[in-house]
């Protein structure tokens, strides 16, 4: 729905890629509280809350005032960052270490679903049996039934907590653990590197690139971008589950980056070289590997911060989206001066997203090794 955002509000490429990043702002810096809450609250009123907020920010961008858009925005951001690091709390909790990986790779892969399906579905949907507001006020209702369900369904909590009412300063004690560990850093610039190709290039620009890059018809378009969260629905637990089965994380972190590395160079700068849903796909898969850090920064910190962990990674992850949302769309707009974003345009602003995943691939030889079969390598050499 960009360029009837764009329409709507009157925006440049710039305004708009600034409005739809407001949702990383929040979205990162929540993350931070969102940890903390599971860490010291437990799940059941924690997550719940976080979708509330989510459907409230949904109600108001379907609004369709720029103030509305913008308060929306920063509501999404900051509920939505209550789902995923609640969700992988919960597999954590449910499953053993052992097969962590698989069970993170499951919960992105799940919530990729939605990425598939918001290209996939909305896009025609808001062509045809109704319009972009009237769809986020529809999602809204939805989200605040799905807010009652999960408060239903959540359990109560899982680890011991101090005794005590809960106070702001001691929620936070957690990241004092996770922040001052090397790994977790390196964990965090890994992962949100490896996700910009997908939160930025695809999912906000993905469209445009192919109607006016290169030509391609609308609904096209949305079907062929909607082949890279599909791929992530695909390489995530695909990845997690062969890491786990292999006991190491660092080879198919790393052979998953150059994946993605090599399709993302392929799509902008050789586009028709393979099958272009093909590459798309492909670009998904290897993307998945950004999961591989969610899991290693739970093994390089001890389990009583498992919320806070995840909380840190969103919160360095979303950082960059939200940082290089407004870059991107100010570079394209600097480039076309104003007017068309051709294909040579495109071309060099995504050289940004290009020199991010070399850097994610050249961080990932630092990441510790938390894999089972290094584990096991530690416990042989320690008899």
């Amino acid at each position: 729905m960009i360029p009837e955002l764009m329409d709507a509000f009157g925006l440049t490429a710039l305004g708009v890629s600034t409005l739809i990043g407001l949702y990383y702002y929040t979205y990162s810096a929540f993350s931070l509280v969102a940890g903390a809450s599971l860490d010291r609250l437990g799940a059941r009123y924690v997550i719940p809350t976080g979708v509330l907020m989510t459907a409230a920010g949904a109600a108001l961008f379907g609004l369709g005032s720029t103030a509305s858009a913008e308060a929306g925005r920063l509501l999404q951001g900051a509920g939505s960052a209550f789902a995923f690091t609640g969700a992988v709390y919960l597999a954590a909790h449910g499953f053993s270490s052992r097969y962590l990986a698989t069970a993170v790779g499951f919960t992105q892969c799940f919530g990729m679903l939605g990425g598939f399906a918001g290209q996939f579905a909305v896009g025609p949907l808001i062509h045809g049996a109704t319009t972009w507001q009237q769809f986020w006020l529809v999602a809204g209702a939805a989200l605040a039934l799905v807010a009652v369900l999960l408060w239903v369904s959540t359990p109560s909590g899982h680890d011991a907590r101090p005794e005590g009412a809960p106070s702001i300063l001691s929620m936070f004690k957690p990241y004092k653990v996770v922040l001052t560990n090397p790994q977790s850093y390196l964990c965090g610039f890994v992962a949100g590197l490896l996700f910009v190709p997908t939160t930025i290039g695809d999912m906000i620009w993905g469209v445009p690139f192919l109607r006016d890059g290169l030509g391609t018809g609308y609904t096209e378009a949305v079907n062929r971008a909607s082949m890279v969260p599909l791929g992530w629905v695909i390489g995530c637990p695909l990845l997690g589950y062969i890491a786990d089965r292999i006991g190491r994380r660092k080879p198919i972190l790393i052979g998953g980056a150059l994946v993605t590395l090599v399709s993302a160079a392929t799509i902008f700068y050789l586009p028709g070289l393979m099958p272009h849903y093909l590459l798309g796909l492909v670009l998904g898969i290897g993307s998945g590997a950004a999961m591989i850090p969610y899991t290693v920064i739970k093994e390089v910190n001890p389990d009583a911060v498992k919320g806070s962990a995840t909380g840190a990674i969103n919160f360095l992850v979303f950082t960059f989206s939200a940082l290089l949302a407004p870059v991107y769309g100010g570079l394209l707009n600097r480039l076309s001066a104003g007017g068309a974003h051709s294909l040579a345009v495109f071309q060099e602003a995504s050289s940004v997203l290009i020199a991010g995943i070399v850097i994610a691939v050249v961080l990932s030889c630092f990441i510790r090794e938390t894999g089972a079969a290094a584990r096991n390598e530690i416990r042989g050499k320690s008899r």
